[in-house]
């Protein structure tokens, strides 16, 4: 789609200096095969977010993961609660440990915890990375379709460069994956490939 002044979507945010990693609800409900999220083929997201935090710590870079937590009675998880009912499996003491994060954090790694799509909603992680100085955001994780790209989206709210890498994130079809890739690169973030994201965090 083009104007007279050349194509109307499909700019680049760019790198900034100082990136971060956040990977976004990496839990067992989406990795494990019985999970109530379960992806069809989790494999791949994982191991090319392992790659992407091995980076992210060589090179000094923060790491933020994020998880979905709600109080028994589901009573802070308002509509959306209701929209999506699974999330229950997510609620403090409800059996399966759903809500453990696939790959273990280190001392030092920030962990939010939060009750809706996007990372930025109800909680201070912008705050908290205006001030240690990021201006990119590495975003890994699930589901691309719901708070990847919720998260993706508020980081330009929030005046984040949002990076996308495309092989680290999953969703619950490839085409859902893929077509949610498309319209986060045409309007919100950049699409980025594993090998750049990689660079770019150790460098």
């Amino acid at each position: 789609m083009s104007g007279p002044h050349g194509p109307a979507f499909s700019g680049r945010v760019g790198w900034g200096s100082a990136p971060a990693l956040v990977v976004i609800d990496l839990v067992r409900a989406y990795t494990e095969p019985d999970g109530p999220f379960a992806l069809p083929d989790a494999t791949s997201t994982v191991a090319a977010t392992e790659q992407l935090v091995a980076a992210a710590r060589s090179g000094g870079r923060p790491v933020v993961w994020t998880v979905v937590e709600y109080a028994a009675d589901l009573s802070d998880g308002g509509l959306f609660v209701r929209k999506v009912p699974a999330l229950a499996a997510f609620a403090d003491g409800a059996p399966g440990g759903w809500g453990e994060l696939t790959l273990a954090p280190e001392p030092g790694d920030l962990v939010v915890a939060k009750q809706y799509a996007s990372a930025f909603v109800g909680t201070s992680l912008a705050a908290t990375l205006h001030v240690a100085g990021v201006d990119t955001l590495v975003v890994a994780g699930v589901s691309t379709s719901g708070c990847v790209r919720a998260t993706a989206t508020d980081s330009l709210h929030h005046g984040f460069r949002a990076q996308v890498v495309r092989e680290a994130c999953g969703d619950r079809t490839v085409e859902l994956h893929e077509q949610n890739l498309r319209d986060l690169d045409a309007k919100y973030a950049d699409v980025t490939g594993l090998d750049e994201a990689v660079a770019r965090l150790a460098g």
